[in-house]
């Protein structure tokens, strides 16, 4: 039987990639190429219906295009022509890259590339406010994914899984984190759990992660933790209906402790578990290597 996710000729897929510049886009391009997406960069706005229905004529069915600040104030009308694209019937998905600000001055340190926004007058930083503003609307409207100190095999391994996700189902990414790294620019829901007892300051569970069963012991026993996640759990059940019927695909509960090792990672995996025979899900470790 053909999977009804996979797409053909007569279910086409389409992928648009949009973002910061510097925020991974030519990486997450590339490992939708190597999946066997037809893919093109920097496409302007006013040519994007006329490419993906001449490339579909022509017999493609995965498509990947970045559409990004190079194209100027038309990209703030991406919203409209995405609309216009799915009451044609055809399955798109926007996935928006986003940094912190402090990792994107660093690349482009390193790089030593111009920002895209660059005219000599403004600096990096400027000119990195001024694309934020210019994709505002673009982000709020996308999948929003934070590439803030992530690696590229880390990041192709995200844009893999997000490519199969189902866009008729509302999709829960459980995000774990540490505070003093950040919170994920990503997150639409951002709970603290530092107020759980810390396995850091055990010396034998210090090198160990939420995953480990040592750790998971320790905190299964924690009175606190365990009323936590009862109510974490009844938030989500009680709010995800609402943003199924706001035709929402996809919800990142972003769970921080202190260092993002131990606790978050313990919760993000049991909630995933939990909520798993109601909705799809998704575990993110941020702080965790892949």
């Amino acid at each position: 039987m053909t999977d009804p996710m996979r797409p053909t000729p007569d279910n086409p897929r389409v992928v648009l990639i949009s973002g910061l510049s510097g925020s991974g886009k030519s990486v997450a391009l590339h490992a939708l190429e190597d999946a066997g997406y037809f893919s093109m960069d920097n496409l302007p706005l006013p040519f994007l219906a006329p490419v993906i229905h001449g490339l579909l004529e022509r017999g493609e069915h995965r498509i990947a295009l970045t559409l990004d600040a190079r194209s100027g104030e038309n990209i703030q009308q991406l919203p409209e022509h995405l609309a216009a694209l799915k009451l044609s019937g055809l399955d798109v998905q926007l996935l928006f890259l986003d940094t912190s600000d402090q990792d994107l001055v660093r690349r482009f340190s390193e790089t030593r590339r111009p920002h895209p926004l660059a005219d000599g007058q403004h600096s990096i930083a400027e000119c990195i406010r001024a694309e934020r503003s210019l994709l505002e609307a673009v982000a709020g409207i996308a999948r929003r994914m934070d590439t803030t100190q992530l690696s590229p095999n880390t990041l192709r391994a995200w844009v893999r899984d997000f490519v199969a996700l189902d866009p008729a189902q509302l999709t829960l990414f459980f995000e774990s984190f540490g505070f003093k790294h950040g919170i994920p620019l990503d997150a639409d829901f951002v709970f603290d759990v530092r107020c759980i007892p810390n396995p850091f300051y055990d010396p034998k569970l210090r090198p160990l992660t939420g995953k480990d069963p040592e750790i998971i012991h320790f905190l299964e026993n924690i009175p606190a933790a365990q009323r936590m996640i009862r109510d974490i759990a009844a938030f989500v059940r009680g709010w995800a209906p609402e943003f199924i019927r706001d035709n929402r695909t996809a919800l990142t509960i972003a769970l921080g402790c202190t260092g993002g090792q131990h606790r978050s990672v313990f919760m993000a995996e049991v909630l995933a578990r939990l909520l798993q025979p109601e909705y799809a899900v998704r575990v993110i470790h941020r702080e965790l290597p892949q």
